[in-house]
């Protein structure tokens, strides 16, 4: 196992230097450089006219591209991950500011998906093809349609037009008032884990099936254990092995998607962070925060594949 984790923390290495390569690169095609955008602001700004040459000089943008990944990637072995090429400061901090915000959201709504999706879908493996069975389904089926950004779309202007209510639209720090700071990540935490249950719950369905099925789970039964005992103890333990697997996919879209949430709720996490900096065209920021969540995706698919060997002691890492 020790021999299994250091060969993949040392591959770790080269995928994060492949990720931060492509992304330092590509940003710089997008259309609308930064030099641009800052020049013409300048020159409205001073009434007179700065050439792009001025403007990337006084960026460190007038160096060859890959003397500046280069630069980059050395500051960011030491931890440093540069400055922002608009507001001037280090980008470390705010990075440290926003990431605990999306993964307690993100944390919250593997939560809620966990809860929905595991009782539902043992409950319809066991009692296949009854009235509970199909509703299960239907509801599993009505998760995976429903948009969530429509669903909070309607969560805020509904009950505000009927009630006169609205979520809290301020974000309230954890550390300022812990019940105010759960009252406003519960609804996007609830509506992200409504939507990505619907997958979750029909795997849940789909492996419960095929386990109770196994020759040793018909040993249980004959022994006389009871239902619970079967269920838990003996089937649900291997039949979540392709469920890990499904929430450590959706691990990384809910990083990436809850752009979407936190936009709504005005929540200033690192999705809504990452929009605004490549609106700015700010290259440092998005940088950075792709060699975060390349590193946090990566660490988590290294967990779940871990987590393989708890469930099933068949599996073993050498």
């Amino acid at each position: 196992m020790r021999s299994y984790i250091m060969r993949r923390v040392v591959l770790l290495i080269p995928t994060l230097f492949l990720v931060t390569l492509i992304v330092f690169f590509s940003v710089r095609f997008v259309p609308g450089s930064v030099v641009d955008i800052m020049s013409a602001q300048l020159s409205a700004a001073g009434g007179e006219s700065i050439s792009r040459a001025q403007v990337e000089e006084m960026l460190g943008l007038d160096k060859p591209m890959y003397i500046q990944y280069f630069n980059w990637l050395g500051k960011a072995v030491q931890g440093d991950l540069g400055t922002s090429l608009w507001q001037k400061r280090d980008i470390v901090p705010d990075i440290l500011r926003k990431i605990p915000i999306s993964l307690e959201l993100g944390f919250l709504a593997i939560l809620t998906g966990l809860c929905i999706s595991l009782p539902i879908g043992i409950y319809s493996a066991i009692r296949q093809d009854t009235i509970g069975d199909y509703v299960g389904r239907s509801v599993a089926i009505l998760f995976i349609a429903v948009p969530s950004f429509w669903l909070a779309t309607m969560v805020v202007v509904f009950p505000a037009g009927w009630w006169g209510w609205s979520p809290q639209v301020q974000y309230m720090p954890i550390t300022e008032n812990l019940g105010a700071n759960l009252l406003q990540f519960i609804i996007p935490g609830v509506i992200m884990g409504m939507v990505m249950s619907g997958t979750s719950m029909r795997m849940t369905r789909t492996m419960m099936l095929e386990v109770l099925r196994q020759d040793y789970i018909r040993t249980a039964w004959s022994k006389g254990l009871r239902e619970r005992m079967v269920v838990i103890r003996h089937a649900l333990r291997n039949a979540l092995i392709p469920v890990v697997t499904i929430v450590g996919m959706q691990i990384p879209v809910l990083l990436g998607g809850s752009v979407i949430m936190e936009q709504i709720f005005n929540l200033p996490g690192m999705g809504r962070f990452m929009v605004e900096a490549l609106n700015a065209r700010d290259y440092p920021i998005i940088s950075g925060i792709n060699l975060c969540m390349a590193s946090v995706i990566l660490c988590v698919n290294l967990t779940v594949d871990l987590t393989y060997s708890l469930l099933d002691p068949r599996i073993k890492y050498r």
